[in-house]
């Protein structure tokens, strides 16, 4: 993992700019606005993928594998956090002295002099830019964006739009969500993450003041989540806005009805309008909390903002996405790579599986968060799944810690029969169609190569059938 430095000079003059780590959500949508800006653009990536032949068809010129010889003539090199400093294509641009910048600084670039909506916070970026960029939409707004993964109702994850707003989800895990000139700050909650970076709970509380205290206009931050208090207590900003269940909050959010797609109110300074969104859970009332908070800091009326977010958001990829049916099992994906993600991830399915149980494939996401929270994996996915699968360690940017395997969450269950680890990825497929009857769903959780799993489980349910109530694994959480 190379960490940005973000004092490295941004270029005023870009010319053609080669992305290392080309095909990934957050790098293939900043490249896409590049190729609208009408710069000429490169890049690749380990693997090929439908991001790569997008972008290629859109004119970029990609390159599967990293080599030397991919640079050509970039005038401007762009890295993400996830590559290594011994990447060829890095080293050979610090050869020829070519500006090297992080992907937020060539974002900064791109992002100029407008006014920047920036979310921020461990859990519910992705939603809640996503929301944010339909209300924006449904009330007639033009809005750019560049979002970590893709809106379901738009099919991208960033475009360019013709008015003066421009949204982003910023990236508070290497500090660098510090560099934006922000109007509008979105704080979705302060949970703390990313401590290999921050080196302690106060270090990363201190960063979200400081983005949120820089913002321009306004702070729209949570007055639920115990992190975010801490951080409004520190705030010397003079516009904070407050979102969620708490009584004392701006944006209220009361009546959540969870029996299917999620149902609430939002009320405020008087005003108080009903909303049925088209996804799940209680953890999406609170995030469309936040965006409308959102849009009524942008100068957007309560009742109109609600309704554009409820009847243009669907969802976004990788977020509770339903993959395929095998004999009456449906089998979903879900990002969620931290306990409350999995908890919020798995508490939304709950409420619409309705008799039928949820069988998790969990796959820890690096060595130090494992290492560290395995216990919480453990205890979430004992108490709100049925059964647990769980893979080995997605490594991501970290090297491998000895003795750290996703055997460590599943020894952590008090009770083994509810928990399998299998290293093995089709033993593992087996495994869960062997479980599984007629009426359950299956997650795969986790912000890695997971979702690669299931058109393994899917043909393991049709090779297998469905297992009868007898032979599958019997119970559901208290």
């Amino acid at each position: 993992m190379i960490r940005p430095d973000l004092s490295t000079p941004i270029p005023s003059r870009i010319g053609a700019a080669h992305f290392i780590g080309i095909g990934g959500s957050g790098m293939s949508g900043l490249a896409r606005m590049f190729l609208a800006a009408g710069v000429k653009v490169s890049g690749s990536d380990r693997a090929d993928s439908q991001n790569l032949r997008e972008l290629e068809a859109l004119g970029a010129r990609v390159h599967v594998g990293h080599d030397a010889e991919n640079l050509g003539d970039a005038d401007t090199v762009v890295f993400t956090g996830a590559i290594w400093p011994e990447n060829p294509e890095y080293l050979r641009a610090r050869e020829r002295g070519l500006p090297v910048i992080h992907r937020s600084q060539a974002l900064h670039w791109l992002i100029g002099g407008r006014r920047l909506v920036a979310v921020a916070g461990a859990h519910g970026k992705t939603t809640s830019t996503g929301m944010i960029v339909t209300g924006l939409r449904g009330l007639g707004a033009d809005p750019s964006f560049v979002n970590g993964g893709v809106i379901a109702g738009l099919g991208v994850s960033s475009g360019t739009g013709s008015d003066d707003v421009f949204v982003i989800e910023a990236d508070e895990s290497d500090g660098s969500f510090l560099l934006y000139d922000t109007s509008i700050a979105l704080i979705t909650n302060v949970d703390a993450d990313h401590l290999d970076h921050y080196g302690s709970h106060e270090a990363f509380d201190a960063a979200f003041v400081r983005f949120a205290d820089a913002a321009r206009e306004a702070v729209v931050i949570s007055a639920d989540d115990a992190g975010a208090r801490r951080v409004s207590a520190a705030l010397r900003h003079g516009n904070v806005v407050t979102f969620g269940e708490s009584e004392d909050a701006d944006v209220r959010l009361t009546d959540v009805v969870t029996d299917g797609p999620v149902s609430f109110a939002l009320t405020h300074r008087g005003t108080t309008a009903r909303a049925r969104l088209a996804v799940p859970g209680v953890h999406n009332a609170v995030n469309a909390a936040g965006a409308v908070a959102v849009l009524v800091a942008l100068g957007h009326a309560l009742e109109p903002a609600l309704e554009a977010v409820a009847s243009g958001f669907a969802g976004t990829v990788r977020r509770f996405e339903l993959h395929g049916t095998e004999r009456g099992v449906r089998v979903y994906d879900d990002y969620a790579h931290h306990p409350t993600e999995v908890a919020a991830a798995l508490s939304a399915a709950r409420t619409v599986v309705g008799a039928g149980r949820i069988i998790a494939v969990h796959q820890p996401h690096t060595y130090s968060r494992t290492q560290l929270m395995a216990g919480e994996f453990a205890r979430v996915l004992e108490e709100l799944a049925d059964h647990t699968v769980v893979l080995d360690v997605y490594g991501a940017r970290e090297d491998p810690i000895p003795g750290v395997t996703g055997e460590l969450v599943s020894t952590a269950f008090r009770d083994p029969d509810r928990v399998h680890f299998v290293a093995d990825w089709q033993a593992a497929a087996e495994h869960t169609a062997a479980v599984a009857r007629e009426g359950d769903y299956v997650i795969t959780l986790g912000c890695g190569n997971v979702y690669q799993i299931i058109p393994q489980v899917l043909g393991a349910l049709r090779e297998q059938g469905v297992s009868s109530p007898d032979e599958a694994v019997e119970g559901r959480p208290a």
